[in-house]
């Protein structure tokens, strides 16, 4: 198993690309001065410590895309969403990696 299969689990590989074709709710997680400083267009910016205090913002979404600058912040975001209820939410990873398949 590589890092990254460690990192981001080695479940059902999602087709990022399709999904966010699919019109996903893409949510960098970062803090609003990095996401200021550069974002995937269309994004929302929901900081992780404002996760559980914002997830009426994620109901009714076919999909959720969560994302940061590592993975790390994303991956505890996906942790908190499935605490409460989505089984909708894929880590990106980096919002680097998520960016590449936006138009």
């Amino acid at each position: 198993m590589n890092i990254l299969q460690q990192l981001f689990g080695s479940g059902p590989k999602v087709d990022i690309k399709a999904t966010i074709a699919e019109g996903a709710f893409l949510v960098d997680v970062r803090t609003p001065g990095e996401f200021n400083s550069g974002h995937v267009k269309g994004s929302v910016n929901i900081p992780l410590d404002s996760v559980t205090h914002q997830l009426a913002k994620f109901k009714n979404k076919k999909n959720i895309i969560v994302f940061c600058r590592s993975g790390n912040r994303s991956s505890q975001a996906k942790l908190i969403l499935e605490q409460n209820g989505f089984t909708n939410v894929v880590n990106g990873g980096t919002w680097n990696n998520v960016n590449q398949y936006v138009q």
